[in-house]
C-alpha cells in the first residue's frame, strides 16, 4: 500500500472506528466468522464482470442460446469462486503467536499459529510491509506462519494488526479479514559498541595466587633446572622415571559480578547498553556471572537460559 494512502486509512481508523469497523486488541484464540469477513472483487474480477455483460448483451439481442448458457456458466462460476473465497476464510482461528529475541534495531520472529477444521488453501497472511503465504492441510490441520516485525527501542512492543486474506480460486474476488491480537513482545537493549571490561572484585586475584602457590596440580617428568624439593619420590619410585610436582595450575576463570550502581557515572540508558555488552561478552566467553538490578538480584550462572533472563530483567527496566 501506497504511503499516503496507508496514512490516510491510519486516520480515518482513529477518527472513525465505527465506520472503519477498526477492531480493538483482542485475546486469543481470534476465530474468523461471517461478520468479520470483507470481500471486494479483485481487478481481474471487475474486467471479467464486464466480459459478461458484454457476452450477455450480445447473447440476447443476436438470440443465441448456446452464447447465453456460457454466460449463464461463466456467471454460476463467479458467483461459486465468491462463495470458495468467503469460505476459505471462514472458521480460521488464530491459536498462539510465539516471539524469538532481538536487540531494539532488529527485527524479532513472530510466529503464528493458525487452525482450522478442514484444509484452506492459498492463503496470505500481511504484518506491515512484511507477507507471506501459507496454507492448512488436511494431515496437521494447523500451520505456522512466521513474519519478521521490526523494532526501534527496547522493551516491551505492542503487535501491529495483521490482515488475512485470499483470491482463491480463481482471482475474482478478495476476502480479507483483520486481527489485532493482544499481545506484546519483549525488546532486547542494544549493546554498546565498545568499552571497559568489567571491574574485578578485589578478593578475586588473592584467592587464585594462593590457589597457584598451596597446591600441586599435577606430576610430570623431571626437566633440568627443577627443584630437587619438589620431586615426588614416593611417585617416582612407582614409576620408570623421575616425577616432579607441577605447581602451575590452570589460571580458573574469573566470575563476573555485573552491578548496575557501580555505573552511577552513566546516564540511564547508557547504563542498560554497558550492562547488555558485558553480558554478552560473559556469554561469548563462558564466564559465570551474577546481575545486580535496581530492585532485582539475579544469581551466579551461565548458559543460554542465564542470559535470556539476565537480558529480559535489563529489557524490563524503566
Amino acid at each position: 500500500m501506497r504511503p499516503d494512502l496507508r496514512r490516510m486509512q491510519q486516520w480515518a481508523e482513529r477518527r472513525l472506528p465505527a465506520l472503519t469497523r477498526y477492531r480493538r486488541a483482542e485475546p486469543l484464540p481470534v476465530e474468523l466468522h461471517r461478520r468479520r469477513i470483507y470481500i471486494v472483487p479483485t481487478r481481474f474480477g471487475l474486467g471479467f464482470t464486464v466480459l459478461l455483460m458484454v457476452m450477455l448483451v450480445g447473447a440476447l439481442n443476436y438470440s443465441n442460446n448456446a452464447a447465453l448458457l456460457l454466460t449463464c456458466l461463466l456467471g454460476a462460476a463467479c458467483a461459486a469462486s465468491m462463495l470458495v473465497a468467503f469460505r476459505t476464510l471462514d472458521g480460521l482461528e488464530l491459536q498462539r503467536i510465539h516471539s524469538g529475541h532481538a536487540v531494539a534495531g532488529q527485527p524479532i520472529e513472530i510466529r503464528f499459529d493458525f487452525a482450522a477444521p478442514s484444509a484452506r488453501f492459498a492463503l496470505r497472511l500481511d504484518m506491515g510491509e512484511s507477507s507471506t503465504s501459507f496454507a492448512v492441510d488436511l494431515a496437521h490441520d494447523s500451520a505456522s506462519v512466521t513474519l519478521p516485525l521490526p523494532t526501534v527501542s527496547r522493551g516491551w512492543q505492542a503487535l501491529p494488526r495483521v490482515r488475512v486474506w485470499t483470491t482463491w480460486p480463481l482471482g475474482l474476488f478478495r476476502a480479507w479479514s483483520w486481527l489485532h491480537p493482544e499481545q506484546s513482545v519483549l525488546v532486547w537493549p542494544q549493546p554498546e559498541a565498545a568499552g571497559p571490561p568489567p571491574e574485578a572484585r578485589a578478593d578475586d586475584d588473592q584467592r587464585r595466587r594462593l590457589h597457584q602457590g598451596e597446591d600441586p596440580a599435577t606430576l610430570r617428568d623431571y626437566r633440568r633446572g627443577d627443584p630437587i624439593r619438589h620431586v615426588a619420590w614416593k611417585a617416582s619410585a612407582r614409576h620408570r622415571d623421575l616425577l616432579v610436582k607441577d605447581f602451575e595450575a590452570p589460571a580458573s576463570r574469573q566470575d563476573w559480578q555485573l552491578d548496575w550502581h557501580q555505573l552511577g557515572q552513566l546516564e540511564h540508558e547508557h547504563r542498560i547498553a554497558r550492562l547488555a555488552r558485558w553480558l554478552d561478552e560473559a556469554a561469548a566467553h563462558g564466564r559465570h556471572h551474577s546481575l545486580e538490578l535496581p530492585g532485582e538480584t539475579i544469581e551466579r550462572g551461565s548458559g543460554p537460559v542465564h542470559y535470556m533472563r539476565c537480558m529480559d530483567a535489563l529489557a524490563k527496566l524503566p
